[in-house]
């Protein structure tokens, strides 16, 4: 099954089970997945989460039912996955900016989310820079964090620790240790052993460093293999975010590889990250 296939049927799952108690595990699983991987890629491609697309589109459907049926609204609350009207209202109104109430009597306008359909999309006119290579395992060296993906806590978390490592002249000492052959600050997703089931990930901010590890600081092997590196020109974080979008909206899809599971990397060069020319890199492993 190809990559665009696998990510589609991963969303007919959630449509065909959308009233059911949905798990993402469960749901990555279909797209042969890691719950890190599936959920990454899943907020990369559609710019919310996988919860997030589930709210929407259960309160979707609740509207249509709200307005073409007479069931009370506490059945209405039970049915599409709330614990009480209260709760079920708050959620209604935060995302139609009326209530079920209001809704019912036409005192406003409903807000719609779609069923989502996954497309290629091939821009010719914005080429991306990339080459692949292979290289043999090399150490990094850094401080670490660990997050749980179900939740969303490393997409809150993650720049949270950028902001400490850049204040706390831990990046600094990093920049200092950098006498690998990768040059640069390193951002560095590490998902769990436990690759298609568990949902946590190491996230380590690091540099590759070779000799011995230095005092309070952690160590990591980076395992031999084949990566496509990707050129990121523009200041962050949009450039980075808007490479990794290319990335697996363009180029995977239009390509054979598949990405390997192992560590993948975000490469900083130690200049200012506002800079409009700032360089960063994408390391991805491929297989």
């Amino acid at each position: 099954m190809g990559w665009v296939e696998s990510i589609q049927q991963a969303i007919n799952y959630i449509e065909e089970h959308l009233l059911d108690d949905l798990t993402i595990e469960r749901i990555a699983k279909e797209a042969n997945s890691s719950v890190f991987h599936f959920q990454r890629t899943f907020a990369i491609l559609t710019d919310i989460s996988i919860a997030d697309y589930i709210r929407r589109r259960r309160l979707t459907l609740a509207a249509q039912e709200l307005m073409n049926s007479d069931n009370k609204i506490i059945e209405l609350a039970y049915k599409y996955g709330y614990d009480t009207p209260e709760a079920f209202t708050k959620a209604f109104r935060k995302q139609h900016n009326i209530t079920p109430s209001e809704a019912r009597k036409n005192l406003g306008k409903l807000k719609s989310y779609n069923r989502l359909i996954i497309q290629v999309t091939l821009k010719g006119a914005e080429p991306m820079k990339y080459k692949i290579m292979e290289k043999e395992s090399f150490q990094v060296v850094g401080v670490k964090r660990t997050y749980n993906c179900k939740n969303g806590e490393n997409t809150q978390g993650i720049p949270v620790f950028w902001d400490e490592v850049n204040t706390d002249g831990t990046d600094d000492l990093l920049c200092q240790l950098n006498n690998g052959e990768i040059k640069g600050v390193l951002g560095v997703c590490v998902a769990d052993e436990d690759y298609k089931e568990n949902s946590l990930i190491d996230y380590w901010i690091g540099a590759n460093h070779v000799g011995d590890v230095p005092e309070n600081l952690l160590a990591m092997e980076i395992p031999a293999s084949k990566w496509v590196v990707f050129e990121v020109h523009g200041p962050m974080p949009h450039a980075m975010q808007d490479t990794w979008k290319q990335i697996f909206s363009e180029w995977f899809p239009s390509n054979s590889y598949e990405h390997a599971g192992t560590p993948e990397l975000e490469v900083y060069s130690n200049e200012n990250p506002s800079n409009p020319d700032y360089y960063s890199e994408i390391w991805i492993p491929i297989k």
